[in-house]
């Protein structure tokens, strides 16, 4: 299910508790060509909890962060293809740099990020998400599985 607002995403969030789903976990990230290190993050995130929410940046914000060659694929593309994983229970598109607003309206009991963050405190949402009473939890990634390393590749692939 692919949500349009951080106010649905929210609504989905507090019916997934009402439902007794009530441990739930966020993430978020590009997406962009997915590769088994997504597909097992994603299924580790999921472990955590009782529902696994996903953010997905936005064209925009995957050109600010990843530069302008990048997403390959569209934004809405990338969050059908989250949204159609078993694992997955909702995503939400986000424009921002940082997932905050949704991590708000969702009020997740773990945000789960990649290993390519080490330390929890290192992240920039922990602060927030303890606020509001979550917990961080870094969950390692599949060596020498990147959507960078893949792009490179294709490139080198094809002459690039």
């Amino acid at each position: 299910m692919v949500l349009a607002t951080a106010d649905a995403f929210a609504a989905h969030a507090h019916s997934l508790r009402a439902a007794g789903r009530a441990r739930i976990v966020f993430t978020n990230g590009v997406f962009d060509l997915l590769h088994v290190g997504h597909i097992r993050y994603l299924e580790a995130a999921r472990a955590l909890g009782d529902a696994l929410l996903v953010g997905v940046n936005t064209d925009a914000s995957v050109r600010r962060l990843k530069g302008p060659d990048r997403p390959i694929n569209s934004e809405d593309e990338r969050a059908e293809v989250i949204a159609a994983l078993r694992c997955v229970d909702g995503v939400c598109l986000f424009a921002e740099d940082r997932p905050d607003a949704l991590i708000r309206a969702v009020r997740p009991a773990v945000h789960a990020k990649g290993g390519d963050y080490e330390d929890p405190d290192a992240l920039p949402e922990t602060p927030l998400v303890r606020a509001l009473g979550g917990e961080v939890v870094i969950l390692p990634l599949v060596p020498g599985r990147s959507t960078t390393r893949l792009v490179r590749r294709l490139e080198k692939n094809n002459g690039g």
